[in-house]
């Protein structure tokens, strides 16, 4: 991209198959009208059909999947791995992710009585209904229609290696260990970047062999409690929250806490984002 602002590079790529649950790291991933392929097509209900999270129930985060060719492997400890077929759901059903009731399908009852037993409470998978057609926010999009799964809202989330220091900087300061990225659950990590810097970027462009994939980043990632949620452990603090609060005030979103920025798709469906990728980005007239 030769009239960008910015050099970047991409440092590191995270999918989250099923939404709260451990994430894995792949080298390359392909890039779908929801954001990368398999992020947050899974997602844990209650009895109600209301999505479960860390923020209730820390321990999902010790439920590590791993996908392949056929199907995806979920473990945990103390329990026998479950397998999940990537061409096979069960009875559609309605669940609830926030505000918005989707259209899904569940995954059956080996599936939900594998959650149950591990978070000690009734809970059931369901998949989403790639039918269904949940968009963005448009007071953040504007004019974009920006396809979701089971994201919070956006289809993908862009964070950097240079905030990431910041923030253990600041908590090395304080007396506190290091933090990795996983806490903070980003789809795209970006190397080349000052600290926080993707908060003013505009679009970011990643040229492939099929392609560009573009990519604007319209919204702060507002943070709640997960970040301190140690996703080693499931153990929880407030040492991250804390640190946070000192200097990630955003006005953007009434003084909520953030870290990182929610991103749409312009261009790239169905093109590969491999992580050493080489970019360039530019930045919002502010």
């Amino acid at each position: 991209m030769s009239d960008a602002d910015v050099q970047v590079r991409l440092a590191g790529l995270a999918v989250h198959p099923v939404k709260s649950c451990a994430g894995i790291a792949p080298a390359e991933a392909l890039v779908a009208e929801t954001g990368l392929e398999f992020d947050r097509a899974w997602m844990v209900v209650d009895e109600a059909g209301r999505f479960v999270s860390q923020r209730e129930l820390p321990r999902m985060a010790l439920v590590k999947p791993v996908l392949r060719l056929h199907d995806m492997i979920l473990r945990a400890p103390g329990m026998l791995a479950l397998h999940i077929a990537l061409d096979t759901v069960e009875a559609p059903v309605r669940a609830t992710v926030w505000n918005d009731e989707v259209a899904a399908y569940d995954m059956g009852d080996l599936a939900a009585q594998w959650f149950s037993d591990f978070l000690g409470s009734k809970l059931r998978l369901v998949r989403f209904d790639p039918e269904h057609r949940r968009l963005s926010d448009r007071r953040w999009t504007g004019p974009l229609e920006a396809e979701n799964q089971f994201s919070d809202g956006f289809p993908i989330l862009v964070a950097s290696t240079a905030g990431l220091a910041e923030l253990n900087r600041r908590l090395a300061a304080a007396g506190h260990a290091a933090v990795t990225m996983e806490r903070f659950r980003p789809n795209l990590v970006l190397d080349g970047l000052d600290a926080h810097g993707e908060d003013h970027l505009d679009e970011i462009r990643f040229d492939t062999p099929d392609g560009p994939v573009r990519l604007k980043l319209v919204k702060p990632c507002s943070r709640c409690s997960i970040p301190d949620v140690d996703p080693a452990t499931a153990d929880t603090g407030h040492a991250v929250g804390d640190t946070l609060a000192a200097y990630r005030a955003d006005a953007r979103l009434d003084g909520a806490i953030t870290f990182g920025m929610n991103a749409i798709l312009l261009e790239g469906i169905e093109r590969t984002l491999r992580v050493g990728m080489e970019g360039g980005a530019g930045y919002r007239f502010e």
